[in-house]
């Protein structure tokens, strides 16, 4: 009976040393992994006007832009004629556009969802007079072609309609380096081929975009995508759509099938915005064309 309570004692002392040993330390958490990362932190998508796709890329700038970027080769427009292709751009739908007529949305759009993050955003257009000009027509500038006006959220609110500038901020923006994380850059009619040509506009790109790509210290960051709203009225609405800079692997191709859904879903996916709920909410962003992390 003595060796029992001698054996009980020992337990018992021992019990507290024991349960006040050092535990293993965890390992520390992991972040979790963002669910779709390109690889640039901004983004500028430049439209042009109602060209067929072999048109495009036969054009020597068209075709070395997609060369030293990425070619995605069955991208398609939406629909015909071009206004609801530039609102299915940045609504996820056409919103009941049917035609180039004057239109004031009621509904939301990317301009809403960047907004609501924080992301910065700014559209630079040619030949605009003014911030915020509500015209539909000023010199070679179309409203038409400008889709963030029509909505009139962006029209009332000064603080989202201010974001709509003349193309020649740009060039203070960049010196600056204030160009905002998600913009569009509207040509203007002659400029993006409307009331010209493939040809015209491919220069005009040579020359106002060769020395943008050759800045070292913004394409960095920035991937610029050059796209068509429409094709030249063919059914298969076929369109060049191209993109170079940050997080592109150069030389690379997509034979899937995209479309300018596919391209609102890549702004969407890329800044974590969340979506429209439209046709959006359906589509996949862009793959197959970035670099491997």
């Amino acid at each position: 009976m003595r060796s029992l309570a001698v054996v009980l004692s020992a337990v018992l002392c021992a019990a507290p040393a024991l349960a006040a040993a050092p535990k293993t330390p965890a390992p520390p958490a992991k972040a979790a992994a963002k669910a779709y990362d390109p690889g640039f932190s901004k983004i500028m998508i430049v439209i042009f006007e109602n060209t067929n796709y072999p048109e495009a890329l036969k054009q020597p700038f068209f075709k070395r832009f997609a060369e030293t970027g990425a070619l995605l080769t069955n991208y398609h427009a939406i629909t015909h004629p071009s206004q609801p292709n530039y609102v299915a751009l940045v609504a996820g739908d056409t919103m009941g556009v049917i035609d180039d007529g004057h239109y004031d949305i009621v509904g939301k759009s990317l301009a809403d969802l960047l907004a609501a993050k924080g992301v910065s955003w700014g559209v630079y257009a040619e030949n605009l007079r003014g911030v915020c000009a509500k015209a539909d027509k000023q010199g070679l500038y179309r409203r038409k072609h400008e889709p963030f006006i029509s909505f009139k959220n962006v029209q009332s609110d000064p603080r989202l309609c201010r974001r709509i500038r003349p193309a020649s901020a740009l060039a203070g923006d960049i010196k600056a380096g204030r160009v905002p994380d998600f913009s569009l850059y509207i040509p203007n009619m002659n400029d993006d081929a409307h009331d010209t040509n493939a040809a015209y506009a491919d220069k005009w790109f040579r020359r106002r975009f060769g020395p943008i790509l050759a800045d070292k210290k913004l394409m960095k960051t920035l991937v610029v995508v050059a796209t068509f709203d429409e094709d030249w009225k063919t059914q298969q609405n076929h369109i060049y759509t191209a993109l170079n800079g940050a997080g592109v692997e150069p030389g690379a191709r997509s034979d899937a099938r995209w479309d300018h859904y596919s391209l609102l879903r890549t702004v969407e996916d890329a800044f974590a915005l969340g979506t429209l709920g439209r046709n959006d909410a359906k589509a996949a962003p862009i793959e197959g064309i970035w670099r491997k992390k």
